[in-house]
């Protein structure tokens, strides 16, 4: 969804659900279900009718990689972890054991992480790298 909103933020009007679901190279349906989360956390609103589609309604300074991201359900952070379907067997709690330290400390420096970096900081970085690929397709342009 980064990429749709920054493709958002870069367009003239709405975007229709078509339009990004072709981007994406997926159904416009899941694109609908998708931008409601982002829709529900006042990023995004969605216009209707002849000419409607989806366009950004929020500053991009004010949202993080982490806002989206929650706004979105992203799935779980981490594809093992703590398990509690059988707290009595011991290989479970081994496991549990294990993992919890690490888990805990990876997530919160993912989440610091992805919260110090706003839309309007992946915009930015955008504009930059398109006038550097301007820049080296110009004769005469260093």
């Amino acid at each position: 969804m980064l990429h749709v909103l920054l493709h958002m933020a870069r367009h003239d009007g709405p975007m229709k659900s078509e339009t990004i679901g072709t981007m994406l190279g997926t159904n416009p349906v899941v694109v609908r279900r998708t931008l409601a989360g982002l829709r529900d956390a006042g990023y995004v609103r969605s216009e209707k009718g002849h000419g409607g589609g989806w366009v950004i309604a929020c500053d991009l300074e004010r949202v993080s990689l982490l806002d989206v991201y929650r706004a979105v359900g992203g799935p779980r952070l981490f594809a093992i972890g703590n398990e509690h379907s059988n707290p009595d067997c011991a290989v479970e709690q081994l496991v549990n054991t294990a993992v919890e330290d690490v888990l805990r400390d990876a997530e919160a420096l993912l989440v610091k992480r992805l919260g110090a970096v706003s839309l309007a900081e992946l915009s930015r970085g955008l504009d930059a790298r398109c006038a550097g690929v301007s820049r080296r397709r110009l004769p005469g342009v260093d």
